[in-house]
């Protein structure tokens, strides 16, 4: 065990002996995320390294504070990358670090498609709330009895350890890409992107907003080919595409510029729903992700309209968090979730409220 890990170690001890709480931080890029901010903060950073990289086996292993755009470089001069555009919101000295990645789960255009952060996490070491170094999963596919608990870390906000060194698996680069616009209303758009999506076609993104439909094709070039002719629209030229592709997965687009007074909500439903029509929407995931800005005392009709579609809403930026930031989780849900606490932070200490005001 290394200087780094040792101290983190006798600091949790520490803190798991008095009852402290700590705040788990890597870059501090994703602090706006989630409840409230408790505890006195305990820095990721200084665990950093690729730990193994093997292009061929498609595996990366890497410590938590490792920054997530040295990651990507890596795995770019070898034309690989992470599927799931992980977005970095890496805004005002905040950077994205590999543990936060996955703690918080959060995921960019391609996730519909592709899957999220929790389908490439092959393995996970992480401390428990009792100083514990465990190791979870490994770097290959079928390496799990009981819960998986490796992926179970994907999401869960640092609320049930602290991650030091993660397993991921990569994937090489699509050969071609093109995007395509098209001028459609929010119900035109939804409807096309569900017909596209009972079809052999490379979709790979999507997003509608203000009438206009944009979907990213990525395979190989004989496919991308066909599908431009199956689908029609307009090409748009691959610079300025990936401009767009980069503000929508960091939210830099002007859509996500709040006016004072405003929230942003993330309305999670099945893509077949109907428009919503309960603000200002942008839509993504082939229409499996929503997102709306309202009045900061606005909320979405939890009990009406997100009930009808079985979707559930997320505060994820600006509002009151005092209502709660996340939709409650059923009761069978909640109970499990809650027992996977006490069983790995029983004294509490870890991200205490992060994820629900008494969690």
């Amino acid at each position: 065990m290394d200087t780094a890990l040792q101290n983190i170690v006798e600091r949790v001890r520490q803190a798991a002996s008095t009852g402290t709480p700590l705040r788990l931080r890597g870059g501090g890029s994703k602090d706006f995320y989630g409840q409230s901010l408790q505890g006195e903060v305990l820095d990721t950073r200084p665990l950093q390294g690729i730990v193994s990289y093997e292009p061929s086996e498609l595996v990366i292993t890497v410590r938590a504070g490792t920054p997530l755009a040295e990651v990507e470089e890596v795995l770019a001069e070898r034309g690989q990358y992470l599927p799931f555009e992980p977005p970095h919101f890496a805004q005002n000295g905040a950077m994205a670090t590999v543990g936060g990645m996955v703690a918080a789960g959060l995921n960019g255009p391609a996730r519909a498609s592709v899957g999220a952060v929790r389908d490439y996490v092959l393995g996970a070491q992480m401390l428990n709330g009792k100083a514990e170094l465990m190791t979870f999963g490994g770097q290959v596919m079928k390496n799990v009895a009981g819960y998986d608990v490796s992926r179970l870390l994907a999401g869960s906000l640092g609320t049930l350890g602290l991650i030091t060194e993660v397993s991921l698996k990569v994937l090489p680069r699509a050969v071609a890409e093109a995007t395509l616009l098209f001028e459609l209303d929010e119900a035109s758009a939804l409807q096309q992107l569900n017909a596209w999506g009972a079809q052999p076609l490379p979709l790979n993104a999507s997003c509608w907003n203000r009438g206009v439909l944009m979907v990213r094709l990525r395979g190989a070039a004989a496919a991308i080919a066909a599908a431009k002719k199956t689908m029609g629209g307009t090409v748009m030229d691959d610079g300025q595409a990936t401009l767009l592709w980069n503000a929508l997965r960091e939210q830099t687009a002007p859509f996500f510029e709040l006016a004072e007074g405003e929230s942003l909500l993330r309305i999670s439903v099945p893509d077949t729903a109907p428009p919503l029509n309960l603000g200002p929407t942008l839509i993504e995931w082939h229409g499996a992700q929503r997102w709306l800005k309202l009045p900061l005392n606005a909320a979405p009709d939890r009990g009406g309209v997100l009930e009808r579609t079985s979707g559930h809403a997320t505060l994820f930026r600006g509002g009151d968090k005092s209502a709660g930031v996340f939709t409650p989780l059923a009761a069978p849900l909640d109970r499990i979730t809650r027992d996977l606490k006490q069983q790995f932070d029983p004294a509490g200490i870890f991200n205490r409220g992060r994820m629900y005001p008494d969690f």
